[in-house]
């Protein structure tokens, strides 16, 4: 006889379908997509190091004497990469002066309390701004 099972089993608390690709669990359908628009700008050369799932401690100051800051938790944005963009002409040799810029990417569908504490902590401690899809 099978046992009875008295709760019910619970979805996504916001109704997020978790997907996997090339082998790797996405939270999201949603995340999962960006993921594969990454990997063929990637693949393109319009961004490189491509990271999944980029850790950020966060600490704060006690305001005791020796100030020493301490952890208070870790931010987890869902991508970092490189974005390779186009700062002018160089006027020398006549060819695109190339430069990559740091990116960090969250892709939200809810922006919890939480969340939003933590990414405003991570860009005034890290000095970045993250970018949201």
């Amino acid at each position: 006889m099978r046992p009875v099972r008295l709760t019910k089993a619970r979805g996504h608390k916001y109704r997020a379908k978790p997907t996997v690709i090339d082998g790797i669990r996405f939270a999201s359908q949603k995340e999962a997509r960006r993921y594969q628009e990454l990997k063929l700008l990637e693949k393109s050369g319009e961004i490189r190091g491509l990271t999944l799932q980029p850790r950020y401690p966060l600490w704060a100051h006690t305001g005791v004497v020796a100030d020493e800051p301490v952890p208070v938790g870790e931010y987890r944005a869902d991508f970092a990469y490189e974005l390779r963009f186009v700062r002018g002409i160089n006027p020398v040799t006549r060819q695109p002066s190339i430069e990559w810029e740091d990116v960090v990417e969250d892709v939200k569908g809810f922006k919890t309390p939480l969340y939003r504490w933590k990414k405003k902590h991570v860009e005034l401690q890290y000095g970045i701004t993250v970018k949201e899809t």
